[in-house]
């Protein structure tokens, strides 16, 4: 029997595209777009049997990001743009902090291959919580339920259906879900407008919650500047899509890593020269690294996404400028032109 086709997004907040109705479901699930993406069990099961090509190589690449303290940039007022290792980053304009895909602990699995730039008890002064989806390395309980804990006037701009997720972390978390193409409500006083944007990517944490809860990137604009915070995707056509809607970028937050063995991860991350063109499409002035160097998730060596991205910007194929700021390291971007 053909699954049911609907659709859905958060009637409350408007919805910046004409004539979209909202993200398709395939019964209860989210699709890409138009396409139902279901990762199978087969697949996983050939790549842990598979024997990785590069396998001594990785095990010889014990690079890892350079780490620099940076707790005092939760208590500093300054704009910046602070990289916290893998997706987190902290961005703070117009005296609003906000934190991106936190995981400030190691778990099961997802070990760190760095320090933090600094203790988790540091990050305080978060007025907003951007969740781009629920996989373990971008939605961590322990860190949900901390940040909650350290913040309570934070806010959660997340995906829909992800507030019954947090509900059993933080309780009391405020939440509001959007779905692609919404902004979210930020209050009549904000100098901010975030949006939440497509990503080609998935959904699960458990046995049976494949594609439950929405996946997506984020589109922020403040002090006339455009940021754009990729998620993890794929690549496909929605970078095409946010270009026509929103012109020329001024700083892209972009994904390089976890993109080997191909036919395992292609249809959920970008390698480097994707994450390129992604840059380019999008007509980015300034483009950061990320997604790579903290957690080994894939098969590709932990040095090589990095090693790939400078060598596509020093052969003239990106047009922004590249930018590769160490962990913790406090970029000024309001000082980028």
């Amino acid at each position: 029997m053909p699954q049911r086709i609907s659709y859905l997004r958060n009637e409350a907040l408007p919805t910046v595209r004409p004539g979209y109705p909202g993200n398709k479901l395939f019964g209860n699930e989210f699709a890409n777009g138009e396409e139902l993406f279901e990762p199978s069990f087969a697949t996983v099961l050939k790549w842990q049997l598979s024997t990785n090509p590069q396998k001594e190589e990785k095990k010889r690449d014990t690079w890892a990001p350079e780490v620099v303290d940076c707790a005092a940039a939760f208590s500093s007022t300054e704009d910046m743009l602070v990289w916290l290792g893998h997706s987190s980053f902290l961005l703070r304009a117009a005296g609003v902090s906000l934190l991106f895909d936190p995981v400030l602990f190691s778990s099961l699995g997802l070990r760190h291959r760095h320090p933090m730039p600094c203790a988790p008890e540091a990050i305080r002064s978060i007025d907003y919580l951007l969740l781009s989806h629920g996989h373990r390395d971008h939605l961590d309980e322990k860190s949900i339920k901390l940040l909650a804990a350290q913040n309570p006037q934070m806010q959660v701009l997340s995906s829909l259906r992800m507030a019954p997720l947090l509900r059993g972390m933080a309780p009391a978390l405020p939440v509001q879900e959007a779905g692609w193409w919404q902004q979210y409500d930020l209050g009549p006083d904000s100098p901010f407008e975030i949006t939440y944007l497509p990503a080609a990517h998935w959904h699960r944490r458990g046995l049976a919650d494949l594609n439950q809860v929405l996946w997506g990137s984020f589109m922020i604009r403040v002090n006339d500047r455009l940021i754009y915070f990729a998620g993890d995707t794929a690549y496909a056509e929605h970078f095409e899509t946010i270009e026509a809607r929103f012109g020329p970028i001024d700083i892209a937050l972009m994904p390089i890593g976890a993109y080997k063995p191909a036919y395992m991860m292609a249809k959920s991350h970008v390698n480097p020269h994707e994450a390129a063109k992604a840059a380019n499409v999008l007509r980015a002035g300034h483009v950061v690294p990320m997604h790579y160097g903290t957690f080994a998730l894939a098969d590709e060596p932990a040095s090589e996404p990095l090693r790939q991205i400078k060598e596509v910007a020093a052969g003239g194929m990106l047009r922004g400028e590249l930018h590769v700021p160490a962990v913790g390291e406090i970029l000024r971007w309001q000082d980028w032109e």
